[in-house]
């Protein structure tokens, strides 16, 4: 594994599994304050775990966080815990799990599609993705 790369990329139902199945496997939401509130939330309350929100991109400028590693392991994350980053599609949650390997933490994996997937032809974000794969979510 390149200082550039990372573990790997996973769909949202294999990254659900992974989360119940290992102990110490944590997730970690890297879209802004803002989605985490108006979008909502992967809820992992099912498999008694909690979901990590760290912004990758500060809100409303869109500036990257520069203290985004610092955050990271500020939440106390167990040492060579597999970590899996979601976002809204699968974009911002790849360089966060770059920049998590830069760090040497992890494993960390991206979650393809993320929380709520690409636009369909409507414009709607209904395709794929977390929230569209029927796993379990809160809102507000």
């Amino acid at each position: 594994m390149s200082a550039e790369s990372y573990a790997g990329d996973v769909g949202p139902q294999e990254a659900y599994a992974a989360l119940a199945a290992e102990e110490d496997a944590v997730l970690v939401d890297v879209r802004t304050a803002a989605e985490w509130s108006y979008v909502g939330l992967p809820d992992l309350s099912p498999i008694g775990k909690r979901v990590v929100c760290v912004e990758w991109q500060r809100f409303p400028d869109g500036a990257v966080n520069g203290d985004f590693v610092e955050q990271l392991q500020d939440a106390g994350l167990p040492d060579g815990a597999p970590i899996y980053f979601i976002c809204r599609s699968g974009v911002r949650s790849v360089a966060a799990a770059q920049a998590a390997s830069r760090a040497g933490l992890g494993p960390a994996y991206n979650v393809l599609e993320g929380f709520e997937g690409p636009h369909d032809e409507h414009g709607h974000r209904a395709v794929a993705g977390w929230k569209n794969a029927g796993l379990p979510w809160r809102q507000g």
